[in-house]
């Protein structure tokens, strides 16, 4: 019997490369690709007969905790492992508790990929040794990581000017010309913002502000 894939991932070059591993193997059906949560909604409500989703976890619109919270509670039978490049503990914790099934990383070989899709539609949970190291780390000292980034937090105030400008929608030039900076100095200030609130993109920067009360 075949299983019945989708994959979610907002790079279409990372998309085809899955896509590649899963091809050696005539057990496994991509039935369709998605580029994010929002996407993948859409799509599932035309085709919900699918298995298995692997889920990125960086994505612009609605990211794939997000993504596997919503579809988790509509379609609780569809397993979803995360594939990722990350393997942050906070990641981990939070793709865990919206209720992924597995935790891979996007270097996984073909075979060890199939094997985690077989494992997880057995019960199992598919993990790389990494990643299951971390949730022992994890469950044996529990963090608080909404705490976490409360107490650790500290913008600068023209951190705060870039990232309120940045939640406008507006460009770097735009912001560069509005604070008379250098399109480069603001550049290297939203690095900062990036490296102290933890995050990777605009989006989560702008939402971890907001939740945090700097913005």
């Amino acid at each position: 019997m075949s299983v019945k894939i989708a994959i979610v991932d907002d790079n279409v070059f990372l998309q085809k490369a899955i896509a590649e591993k899963l091809s050696f193997f005539e057990d496994l059906v991509l039935k369709f690709t998605a580029v994010d949560g929002r996407d993948l909604q859409q799509k599932l409500e035309k085709n919900k007969n699918i298995d298995l989703i692997l889920m990125d976890i960086e994505m612009p619109e609605c990211n794939g905790i997000e993504a596997t919270k919503i579809i988790k509670s509509k379609y609780p039978q569809i397993r979803i492992i995360m594939l990722t490049v990350f393997d942050n503990d906070e990641n981990i914790f939070n793709a865990i508790k919206a209720g992924a099934d597995g935790y891979l990383l996007k270097e996984v070989n073909p075979k060890e990929l199939h094997q985690g899709i077989i494992e997880t539609l057995n019960g199992g949970a598919a993990m790389n040794p990494s990643i299951a190291l971390k949730t022992l780390k994890l469950l044996r000292n529990p963090v608080d990581f909404e705490q976490k980034c409360d107490e650790d937090i500290k913008l600068t105030v023209r951190e705060v000017e870039v990232l309120e400008q940045l939640s406008k929608g507006l460009n770097y030039n735009v912001i560069a010309d509005n604070l008379f900076l250098s399109p480069s100095t603001v550049r290297k200030h939203i690095e900062n913002i990036y490296t102290k609130l933890q995050v990777h993109n605009k989006l989560e920067a702008i939402q971890k502000a907001k939740n945090n009360n700097l913005i």
